[in-house]
């Protein structure tokens, strides 16, 4: 499927009004359930087709849910007539979901025009880029920096109008660019954005939990002890859920048209078992990847449904939920690449040929590092540990909670001690990856701890019943 064919079967989809922006708070089962279903079609649609919809429907439209006033979710209702699409401006050259939200790309307001400037600076470093559906997007939510009398008030979301009316030509300061073909999920576009003195209107600036007041010119904090950008982050624990039961959706599907192929496929010289699913390791692999996908689907499953909870109370989710996405997230697409990759080694020259779901297997490294690397959220998942083992946290909802991950804890610290006894200048980052390993491997253990407690509880309690 081509880019502008994929685009306007989203249009179209939108404009069906089955799935709403206001569903990921207000009927987050659907929500996720969408999620779910367009994976499954994703070797028929094309991969890309998936990112659409969930930069759409997550990312833009859950963004605008989460931090826009009554007005501002409302236009939510008019693009969706309109069959408009938008996308998430977050990631930058130099910064993004790694970074902590932190960007170069800045909004200034001017008091006398009433209006908010958004520049991305000299360079490049500022300018959005790897933006999925970039290219053909009418709007767009653009994580800038906020600035109020030259002060810093931290990221915010912006809803920008990318391109004006029915012409759909771009907005006057904005210019887009192409990031180039990719191994997969060429029916997606990835574009560049720039943002050269763009104004855009009081209104634009998402304000329920901080804005500036338009008569004063002064910020305003909405709601003490809430940031925007930790409300700009709950979209990632609900796309980390989204991309995580993507992956499993997606492999599953293809062990499924895998073993109906091999199951067909008979084998010379085979005697009473001819076909090719009964040789030895390729049944053993479709038992073990049929199993692990089972316990990982019921684990992605709870984490799916405490984290609704949440969506509908709109409240934050605890460290001890946001951690456990983060495993569902690592577990279920690393697992996914490790099955699809294993899989591939078995079957011969069916996993060469078009449209066996083997040629979109680069989709599995789309949901890697997509809603947060997942390296970067192992050493997340370990930094947190280790800095509560340093502290002697033992109330920590991440901390230390076995005696493996206190013996790596403290070879850790043995590493970087060894560290910056060999080079006191060592800065502290250096002495950190001086222990990759053993970070590693402390996620590791930390991800199989807590799938294993996480499902104990939900065994204990389905017993209660």
């Amino acid at each position: 499927m081509s880019p502008a064919r994929s685009s306007r079967a989203l249009r179209a989809l939108v404009r069906a009004d089955a799935v709403r922006g206001e569903d990921v708070e207000r009927n987050p089962e659907l929500f996720f359930a969408a999620h779910r279903a367009m994976a499954l079609r994703a070797n028929d649609l094309g991969p890309g087709f998936w990112i659409r919809f969930t930069v759409h429907y997550n990312l833009c439209a859950g963004t605008v849910v989460a931090l826009g006033s009554r007005a501002q979710r409302a236009r939510l209702r008019g693009m969706a007539t309109r069959g408009e699409l938008g996308c998430f401006a977050l990631t930058e050259r130099l910064a993004g979901v790694n970074s902590g939200l932190v960007v170069r790309t800045t909004a200034d307001w001017d008091h006398a025009r009433k209006v908010f400037v958004i520049n991305s600076g000299g360079g490049d470093g500022g300018v959005k880029n790897w933006i999925s559906q970039g290219l053909v997007a009418d709007v767009a939510v653009v994580v800038a920096d906020l600035r109020v009398g030259g002060k810093s008030r931290g990221p915010h979301g912006f809803l920008v109008r990318l391109r004006q009316g029915m012409t759909r030509r771009l907005t006057r300061g904005v210019s887009v660019g192409d990031m180039g073909k990719k191994t997969t999920g060429n029916d997606l576009d990835n574009a560049w954005i720039r943002f050269d003195d763009v104004a855009v209107p009081h209104d634009a600036l998402l304000s329920k939990y901080g804005g500036v007041d338009r008569k004063t010119g002064e910020y305003v904090t909405k709601k003490e002890g809430v940031r925007t950008m930790d409300m700009i982050g709950q979209r990632l624990y609900t796309g980390r859920v989204a991309v995580a039961q993507a992956a499993l959706v997606f492999v599953r599907r293809l062990l499924d048209d895998t073993k109906r192929y091999s199951d067909q496929k008979m084998c010379t010289m085979r005697g009473a078992s001819p076909a090719l699913s009964d040789v030895p390791q390729l049944r053993a692999l479709y038992q073990e990847g049929y199993a692990t996908l089972d316990r990982l689907d019921a684990y992605v499953a709870g984490c799916e449904k405490e984290l609704c909870t949440h969506l509908r109370a709109k409240t934050i989710p605890s460290a001890a939920l946001t951690q456990a996405i983060a495993v569902a997230k690592i577990k279920a697409v690393e697992t996914a690449i490790d099955l699809a990759f294993r899989l591939k080694q078995e079957v011969g020259s069916y996993a060469l040929m078009s449209g066996t779901g083997f040629d979109n297997t680069d989709f599995l490294q789309c949901c890697k590092f997509a809603e947060g690397d997942s390296r970067i959220l192992s050493q997340k998942l370990a930094r947190d540990c280790f800095t509560a083992f340093q502290q002697n946290d033992l109330e920590s909802a991440t901390g230390v909670k076995s005696e493996i991950e206190l013996d790596l804890c403290q070879r850790i610290d043995e590493v970087i001690k060894d560290a910056r006894r060999a080079n006191p200048r060592i800065d502290k980052i250096e002495a950190w990856d001086c222990a990759w390993r053993d970070v590693y491997r402390l996620a590791e253990v930390m991800c199989e701890r807590i799938m294993h407690e996480r499902a104990f509880k939900a065994e204990t309690h389905r017993s209660k019943l």
